[in-house]
């Protein structure tokens, strides 16, 4: 497994981690012993960069990491995110079911508490900011997580999904060692002024949804795979039109990955590693076989040829539809 850097100054971790929302949340049901057994194999492949989250499963996906993290702690690298909430669950009390954020000072390091009770763990590696409210200032935000380093609570810290000048005034405040966005060959925003002001701080960039949500998989060719608890029925990429459309792209990444004896995930994946030695991935699974395939990934070598036909072939902008709905969209680069 390719090791590579988070940030300046923090340890190296596996280039392609393990993604571990969907095991808990938003696609279909959940199969927690799999799931466990994906865990176990993924720290056996040296894949041991943990992604989750206080909103996964609401605190669902952390209890079901914390087993695994507690019986393997010195072989896991473990990040989680806060700011996130929901009313009517165990985070945000009573009410009317819905979504909001809080990037409060308090929040973080309430969130933070809550985390570490629900992981079993005295230590979080890798603390994230999920989503920003920009009435609160993110220099409030990213001194209270600053607090939470000086207590030991948080070894380092990150954003996610924020615009170019808040990771700047973030960084300001402390050092921030990675920005985990959404990038892949269907979402290729970050390639501009956000991918270009990480290298010059020195901030990794944590690829989330590397191969788009499955759609890059090739695995995906209709709607009626959709489950009615699986959040991609609703997602603007995966509607009618536009799914017709984008699996037309990933008839490209087929393409190549018959070449190569590979599959379009491991494509998908191999292309994003070639974009900079200062990227990482979480592709997400819960599945132990399509764990070991992503992770193969790690040793496949696209040719200068080939990386630039998969350029043309899924340009940026090329995907149909946006990255969420328009609701979700108005968090995104704040």
């Amino acid at each position: 497994m390719i090791r590579r850097r988070v940030g300046a100054s923090g340890p190296e971790v596996a280039a392609i981690g393990l993604g571990c929302m969907g095991m808990s949340f938003a696609y279909g049901g959940a199969d927690d012993a799999e799931s466990t057994r994906t865990l176990h194999r993924a720290l056996d492949l040296g894949v041991d960069h943990l992604d989750t989250a206080d909103m996964y499963g609401f605190g669902a996906n952390e209890r079901l990491l914390a087993p695994v993290v507690r019986a393997r702690r010195d072989e896991v690298f473990l990040a989680t995110k806060f700011g996130n909430r929901t009313t009517g669950d165990s985070f945000g009390g009573t009410g009317t079911p819905g979504a909001y954020v809080d990037s409060s000072a308090a929040w973080a390091k309430q969130a933070c508490d809550a985390s570490l009770d629900r992981l079993g763990v005295a230590t979080i590696d890798l603390y994230y900011l999920h989503r920003r409210d920009p009435a609160t200032p993110i220099e409030e935000t990213v001194g209270a997580m600053a607090d939470l380093v000086r207590a030991g609570k948080v070894r380092l810290i990150g954003l996610s999904e924020v615009s170019p000048a808040t990771l700047r005034a973030a960084h300001a405040v402390h050092p921030i060692a990675a920005v985990q966005m959404e990038y892949s060959l269907f979402s290729r925003d970050v390639e501009g002024e956000m991918r270009a002001t990480c290298r010059e701080l020195g901030v990794a960039l944590v690829a989330y949804s590397p191969v788009g949500r499955g759609l890059l998989t090739g695995t995906i060719t209709s709607r009626d795979q959709l489950t009615g608890n699986d959040w991609r029925a609703g997602a603007p990429r995966f509607a009618e039109g536009n799914l017709d459309a984008n699996l037309k792209l990933v008839d490209q990444v087929r393409a190549v990955a018959d070449e190569v004896g590979a599959t379009p995930a491991q494509v998908a994946l191999a292309w994003l590693l070639a974009q900079g030695d200062d990227i990482l991935t979480i592709p997400g699974t819960k599945r132990v076989r399509y764990l070991e395939e992503n992770a193969a990934a790690a040793d496949l070598r696209l040719s200068p040829e080939q990386l630039a036909r998969l350029d043309e072939a899924v340009p940026p902008g090329a995907a149909a539809g946006e990255r969420y709905p328009e609701a979700a969209m108005r968090f995104i680069g704040r």
